[in-house]
């Protein structure tokens, strides 16, 4: 069924053509994960790719740079992208605004924001603590955003949150900037993850964010039935048994758990939350139930390709992966602000 179809069908339609298209749409995931670590500064064959993953010979030395290099960065491109996703799509919908996303709202920015700070401050932890400081300042951040869209004539609408957003991103960012030219020498190390990098990722940090992106993940598949009613109006939500409140105390903690998560590991990257979830719209419609996973693996499998495009467009230089997020997702919320006003 294609997109067009699938958009007008009725829920039915659409999830029989969500179930029909799963296998294709998790099968590209998996050629394009194994693609990602084919491709680099020396190709490496996909043959060679597959034995080092079934087979593995630590003397080899293709299959140790695949295991302890490439395959990290895959496995990492998926969970952020993923998770970024989700957050996207449950932030949409308990909003009921699509222009909304982690990094539109504050939340990327003041986990960004305090990751920097209690680096520089060398702060008790190591890794370890970084998906809870990330945690606590997206929390900060999306309080700082939602106060001042409150504070505007009219109170929290659509455009007030996403002005606001962008004022509080500004105001953030400019105090990391201000930290860095205050101790340049403590914020070397940082300089490459603030643009955004999957770049030199390691299974250690990976594993003290999976339980943030597990519970994450978990808890945004369990509310996708209430999101759907709540995307409706919050007196047909209501209507329907759902308690909003509790509802959206909920899902800010799942888009406040993935946000963290992915900004700890990978640095803030803009967009990916934005644009994934309208793609997912395409196919599924509005049933969150189908938005969520499909989301879930369409960002997994866009953020794969960002990557190896941000290590082949100017090969043998790298991109930062954060700056081609920017590229690619930039001109679609032009679009849909055009769209929305």
């Amino acid at each position: 069924m294609t997109a067009h179809a699938a958009t007008h069908a009725g829920p039915g339609g659409r999830r029989a053509a969500a179930l029909a298209g799963a296998p294709l749409l998790l099968g590209l995931l998996v050629l394009v994960f194994l693609w990602h670590i084919a491709v680099g500064a020396k190709p490496i064959p996909l043959g060679t790719v597959l034995a080092a993953l079934t087979a593995p010979e630590p003397g080899n030395f293709d299959h140790v740079v695949i295991r302890d290099l490439r395959l990290p960065r895959a496995v990492y491109a998926v969970a952020v992208g993923a998770s970024l996703s989700v957050a996207g799509a449950l932030i949409q919908g308990v909003t009921r605004n699509p222009l909304a996303e982690p990094g539109l709202l504050g939340l990327m920015a003041g986990a960004s924001v305090a990751v920097v700070l209690w680096v520089a401050l060398q702060g008790p932890g190591g890794s370890a603590a970084l998906p809870l400081v990330a945690a606590l300042g997206a929390l900060g951040g999306a309080a700082l955003v939602w106060g001042l869209a409150g504070a505007a004539p009219g109170g929290v609408q659509p455009l007030s949150l996403i002005l606001a957003g962008a004022a509080v991103t500004a105001f953030l960012g400019a105090i990391v900037t201000l930290a860095h030219l205050l101790d340049e020498q403590s914020f070397q190390s940082l300089r490459v993850w603030l643009n955004g990098t999957l770049s030199g990722r390691s299974w250690e940090v990976f594993l003290w964010g999976l339980p943030w992106f597990a519970g994450g993940l978990a808890l945004a598949f369990v509310l996708a039935r209430q999101v759907t009613a709540l995307a409706m109006g919050e007196e047909v939500a209501a209507g329907l048994g759902v308690d909003v409140a509790r509802l959206k105390a909920l899902a800010l903690a799942a888009v406040v758990a993935l946000t963290a998560a992915s900004v700890a590991l990978a640095g803030p990257l803009g967009f990916v939350g934005l644009v994934i979830p309208h793609a997912a719209r395409l196919f599924v419609g509005a049933d969150y139930r189908l938005i969520v996973p499909v989301s879930a693996v369409i960002g997994a499998i866009y953020l794969l390709g960002v990557d190896i495009l941000a290590r082949v467009a100017l090969a043998p230089l790298e991109i930062a992966t954060g700056l081609v997020t920017a590229l690619a997702g930039g001109p679609v919320f032009v679009w849909l602000v055009r769209a929305r006003l």
